[in-house]
């Protein structure tokens, strides 16, 4: 490589990342009323915000679209030199506009301001020249103090994007919070994927219950037992009384413990080799805390009995359940 055309890339990457994050402190000193007329304006909104951009930030206003939409808030994103060519047909009276632009000043953004105040839509505008057309066409502006780009020609988007990309996220989470959006409404934005799985799944949705529950009365032989346990390929079974309440817990540990204390199983009772207060959780508790149960304790353990609200044994969860539904 040509000596000349070195590049020590560790300090490269720290000075890019050191203008982003300088960009974003000068941002964080910048928030004032506007921020709130923003949050205001988007929550009075009848219909959908509409995020637009052009270029670099027609990307960063289909990440900000994204993150509204799941938050509570209905968005999509629309393409500026799109909107110019049809699909500006998206937008509909009761909608309002984020649009961003770093100069305020794209062509393709200009073009759509007639039809908007014809429609009479409100702007939001995310711009770092407070005397831009787009500034001039907004009803709230964000101005995002942007100095100077990363790209060392200071013309490729990166710190007016993180800019923007970071108004985007305030929004979004101030009005979560304006809403009280809860974990509930959340999870029913996200039903796919681990995320999804750890805000709606129930132990009842992943517990073995019913005929492939392991339980044993406590008065039964051990030899009775052990036969359950193996049957079922839980590693554990749960004691009950007549009622099918929960009186105990049997696992493969505690068996292995009773040989090695030099025990013949025939000759002892259940209740002398079980768990007389395993831990427990109830059906309709979410899987995710399951996992939380099981795992983040000092000795985690592999099994854990469900049970009801009057104590009955109607489950039993197993980690290797919960790992294969993706938890």
């Amino acid at each position: 490589m040509d000596k000349k055309r070195r590049l020590n890339v560790t300090g490269e990457i720290r000075r890019v990342i050191g203008l982003e994050a300088a960009t974003l402190s000068r941002l964080r000193s910048s928030v004032g009323p506007s921020y709130a007329q923003a949050v205001r304006l988007i929550a009075r909104c009848q219909g959908k915000v509409i995020v637009t951009g052009m270029g670099k930030s027609s990307l960063i206003a289909q990440k900000i679209a994204a993150t509204l939409a799941s938050t509570g808030t209905p968005a999509v994103p629309l393409d500026a030199a799109e909107a110019s060519h049809g699909s500006l047909g998206l937008v509909q009276k009761q909608d309002l506009v984020l649009a961003i632009g770093k100069s305020g000043e794209s062509d393709e953004l200009n073009h759509l301001f007639p039809r908007l105040k014809a429609l009479r839509v409100p702007i939001i505008a995310i711009t770092a020249d407070p005397r831009s057309t787009l500034a001039r066409s907004a009803r709230a502006v964000l101005i995002t103090p942007v100095t100077q780009e990363a790209c060392p020609l200071n013309l490729t988007p990166t710190c007016s994007t993180t800019a923007a990309l970071a108004v985007g996220d305030a929004l979004a989470v101030a009005l979560m919070g304006l809403r009280s959006f809860k974990s509930a409404q959340f999870a029913r934005n996200h039903p796919a994927g681990q995320l999804g799985k750890r805000l709606t799944l129930t132990v009842d949705d992943v517990m073995r219950s019913g005929k492939n529950n392991p339980i044993v009365r406590e008065n039964v032989p051990v030899g009775r037992m052990l036969v359950e346990i193996t049957r079922q390929h839980a590693g554990a079974v749960s004691i009950v009384d007549r009622q099918g309440r929960l009186k105990g817990l049997v696992t493969d540990y505690d068996i292995r413990e009773a040989l090695e204390r030099g025990k013949n199983l025939q000759d002892l009772s259940i209740a002398q080799i079980m768990n007389p207060k395993p831990t427990t959780i109830r059906p309709e508790a979410l899987a995710s805390r399951a996992v939380e149960i099981m795992e983040l304790r000092a000795h985690p353990f592999n099994v854990l009995p469900v049970v009801d609200g009057r104590g009955r044994a109607v489950g039993m969860i197993q980690i290797h359940d919960l790992r294969s539904r993706g938890l």
